[in-house]
């Protein structure tokens, strides 16, 4: 059990949603303030918990432990073990994460969108974590990535600089954006949401910040002046573009399910089962090991595995990385049964939660024909909801325009409007789909790929896909469909007179022979999920599910299994009207006359075994971004994704399981345009799942996503990018001239000779750190403390930050000061306007905000506990 003094430790533990962080300082959890958030010291060790509040379920909480690349056994030791315990403390339900320096997983990124910034020394070495409005800075940040960046602290020297990279000269109320000539412009614009993030957190909003292009510094002379006072003059070319280590994760198929556990004293790990794994493998008295081939290793603890298996979980999969010699960076994950992770459940070819309820839309999986019940929706609420439309697959109830064309002799032949419906597996159809969104035309194009079309005609359906597409200027959403895997909303155009004939052609001039009985599966409760599939005309097609109709020269069979519903009944006698005008002979299960199974070649077994439908249980949708460029296919997940990670210049990977989306920005390479279709094909296939390779693929440009799409999104904005900014225009706004040529003035005006004893700044401790004086910084053999100093001396003149001042004083200055003691100027009645935001927090207890906010007497209340009334 955890003991008392463990308990203290987590006293400070808020269980609400959001992010918590914890450095390990003399093996003790010490908290970040908020506005530390991001910054990793390489030197430490840090506890990162994230709490989330899922829409329609209870919480769910990840634990992240982060090891420096600099940081002692011991404190890797000392987090490992606050991990386990913090898990024991909120109740063992939380996924643990261990995360190493520079290879950290997707969801720990997620929770810093701007990026991360790994900062040189640590606790032990005497650094404090980020104060706010803290001016005496001289560093320079080495920005790397593409879609999660991270920014290290190097050298300051025009040595440490290369031609592909960028780099942040941040001195404090100043903040100097450098791109290399090789950078791209999303790296640009990410670089400057980090600047934005230093400049609003650590610096209260209030540096300036200026960017200069690589290949034209002579466009930003002001901006230069600042980099050589502080860099000193170049000499000699910089370096050339260094490749980023690990851009991205390979997909693993080959994934291996280990059972682990101890005997004598020993770690024994004994292979269950390779892929594609299923949820019964997993006992709940034992702990499992699922390996990625050293891309991830996630450890599953079953609820009634013993204490100590549960608490050496997390330890076993460090031991079992080192025994495999994978390397140290090597993602692990530790969760609990019932609390696995939307990774650990896409290893496994079908996973159920406990308690799973039933959507409005069910799929089942019967045979080899997917079966989707539905219960019938308003459209409104398809539009008023795109969370529902996602969920139910469907942009609207499926009445609006409907155009068919057939390929013929690789062109587009406009298919008769009264045999819509009817397609034949030796063909190739494209069908687009018309309706009204917001007073707006809204397009779908379907491209039907029979199972026995030639390729070149797969090919022409393409080409006139393409075609069809530039008509429209790029609007219709263009969706890959193979036969027999028809999306809802398909089924839905043709109002339950879907008919798909096995062989054979559509064309008038193409005369079908086949004079023998034909045997038309048919399935579907309604006229939104119907369809009839023709089948080989033998007895062991039958299933007990479903309705069959049963067609030869003399005679029409209806045949009803025991398992079909009476929705299903009605639905099958309306789709054989469409197939035969002949009169229909009701046949039920068990009841069938001799010509019955002569027509099908003799009795023979068949599917009779109700267990065979099965309900397709709902998977997380989960988003990557795409790269086929070093001819093997890569991807980036996106975790905890946002419409925000839809980047212009990507093409991105949304699955939803029973859907892939391809979303393609504006501005995405056309390369990768044109491999989007081949890259999702090979994610299907090299899915540790052991995917459908058949799943339909929805190809989605920017700018005219259908609900279906966004409705995986959170608050989808659809003005986003019509209003949003981009680097360009972000550019302009990030400050002016004549302020920037103030700094220069400041830098040139710097007593650079001015010796280090002769600086003043008395010190004082920072929540979570250790007693510390500013540090004084050396620019080519001076320092500029002077002109970056946090506070004013005492004997100074000081105005109110309010009155437009930037300057914050020492507390010590302030705190039990009688009027005559304050330094000049100051307002003794308001001694906590010179405080910065870390120090009025500390001594106040609230935020300044929040304070504002608080009766008068209450603000003196606090003020006099404080030593500041």
């Amino acid at each position: 059990m955890m003991n008392d003094d463990n308990k203290d430790a987590f006293r400070n533990v808020k269980q609400k949603p959001g992010l918590q962080t914890w450095t390990i300082n003399n093996m003790q959890m010490v908290p970040v303030a908020p506005q530390g958030f991001g910054n990793f010291f390489e030197g430490d060790c840090y506890i990162v918990l994230y709490i989330s509040q899922k829409k329609g379920s209870g919480q769910t909480a990840d634990i992240h432990y982060w090891i420096g690349n600099l940081s002692s056994q011991d404190e890797q030791g000392a987090a490992a073990i606050y991990v386990t315990q913090l898990d024991e403390y909120l109740g063992g339900s939380p996924v643990q994460h261990r995360e190493v320096q520079g290879n950290e997983s997707a969801r720990f990124r997620s929770y810093f969108k701007n990026g991360l910034i790994y900062k040189k020394g640590g606790v032990a070495s005497g650094f404090n974590h980020v104060d706010s409005n803290v001016y005496n800075v001289l560093r320079l940040l080495h920005v790397k990535g593409r879609k999660n960046i991270t920014a290290s602290e190097v050298e300051v020297s025009w040595n440490s600089f290369n031609n592909g990279d960028i780099f942040l000269l941040d001195i404090g109320n100043a903040i100097v954006q450098w791109n290399g000539p090789k950078s791209n412009r999303r790296e640009k614009l990410k670089a400057v949401l980090l600047a934005q993030d230093i400049r609003d957190r650590e610096r209260g909003g209030r540096a300036q910040i200026g960017v200069v292009e690589g290949e034209d510094e002579r466009g930003s002379p002001e901006l230069m002046k600042i980099m050589t006072a502080v860099l000193g003059q170049r000499t000699g070319p910089l370096k050339e573009a260094v490749p980023d280590d690990k851009p991205v994760q390979v997909q693993n198929t080959k994934v291996r399910l280990y059972h682990v556990f101890e005997t004598s004293g020993n770690l024994v790990v004994q292979e269950v089962a390779t892929q594609p794994l299923t949820q019964d493998l997993l006992y709940s008295s034992d702990c499992y090991i699922a390996d990625q081939r050293g891309s991830s290793v996630m450890v599953w603890k079953g609820k009634q595995a013993s204490k100590e298996e549960r608490q050496e979980a997390l330890n076993r999969a460090v031991g079992y990385i080192k025994a495999k010699n994978y390397p140290s960076g090597t993602s692990v994950e530790v969760m609990t049964e019932g609390g696995e992770s939307a990774m650990f459940k896409h290893l496994f070819k079908s996973w159920r939660d406990r308690g799973q309820t039933q959507g409005l839309g069910t799929t089942y999986s019967v045979g080899k024909i997917a079966k989707v019940d539905q219960v019938k929706f308003d459209v409104m609420e398809l539009h008023a909801r795109p969370e529902l439309a996602a969920q139910q697959r469907m942009v609207d109830d499926a009445s609006g325009d409907v155009k068919v064309w057939r390929i013929e002799n690789l062109e587009l032949a406009e298919v008769n409007p009264s045999t819509y419906g009817q397609f034949y597996g030796g063909d190739c159809y494209l069908v687009l789909y018309t309706y009204q969104r917001s007073n707006q035309q809204q397009y779908i194009l379907y491209m039907w790929q029979g199972q026995h079309a030639t390729k070149d005609e797969i090919t022409a359906c393409a080409y006139q896909a393409v075609n069809i597409d530039n008509k429209y200027n790029g609007a219709p959403v263009q969706v890959r469909v193979v036969m027999g895997k028809e999306p809802r909303h398909f089924l839905a155009i043709f109002k339950g007179k879907l008919i798909i004939f096995q062989g054979g052609a559509g064309r008038p001039s193409v005369a079908n022979t086949d004079t023998g009985a034909r045997l038309f599966q048919v399935r579907g409760t309604n006229e939104l999920n119907t369809k009839a599939t023709e089948v080989l005309a033998r007895t062991s097609s039958l299933n007990t599910n479903d309705v069959f109709l049963l067609k030869s020269d003399h005679i029409c069979y209806l045949w009803y299994g025991k398992g079909c519903s009476g929705d299903e009944r009605v639905m099958g006698r309306a789709i054989s009207d469409v197939l035969s005008k002949q009169d229909k002979q009701v046949v039920m299960e068990d009841q069938e006359p001799a010509e019955f199974w002569v027509a099908l070649g003799g009795k023979a077994p068949y599917a009779s075994d109700k267990r065979l439908e099965k309900e397709e249980p709902p998977h997380s949708p989960r988003l990557f971004e795409c790269s086929n460029q070093t001819g093997q296919f890569r991807m980036t997940e996106v975790d905890d994704f946002a419409q925000s990670d839809l980047d212009e210049e990507d093409v991105m990977l949304l699955d939803t399981w029973e859907e892939i989306f391809l979303w393609i920005g504006n501005l995405a390479n056309q390369y990768e345009t044109k491999e989007a279709w081949n890259s999702a094909q090979e994610y299907l296939r090299t899915h540790p799942a052991g995917r459908d390779p058949d799943t339909p693929i929805i190809s989605v440009k920017q700018g005219y996503e259908p609900p279906t799409f966004t409705g995986w999104f959170n608050a989808w904005d659809p003005h986003k990018w019509s209003g949003g900014n981009s680097y360009e225009e972000m550019k302009k706004k990030l400050g002016d001239a004549t302020s920037l040529s103030q700094i220069t003035v400041d830098l040139n005006n710097a007593n650079l000779n001015k010796s280090p004893d002769e600086t003043d700044g008395g010190g004082y401790t920072a929540p979570g750190g250790p007693m510390t004086s500013p540090p004084v910084y050396r620019v080519h053999g001076g320092d500029l403390s002077s002109s970056f100093t946090p506070s004013s001396p005492a004997g100074g003149t000081v105005s109110p930050p309010a009155g437009g001042s930037e300057m914050y004083l020492n507390p010590e200055l302030l705190i039990n000061k009688s009027p005559s003691d304050l330094p000049q100027g100051v307002d003794p009645s308001q001694k906590e306007a010179y405080l910065s935001d870390v120090d009025f927090e500390t001594l106040l207890g609230t935020t300044r905000a929040d304070f504002q906010r608080l009766p008068k007497w209450r603000q003196n209340d606090l003020k006099k506990k404080a030593g500041l009334f």
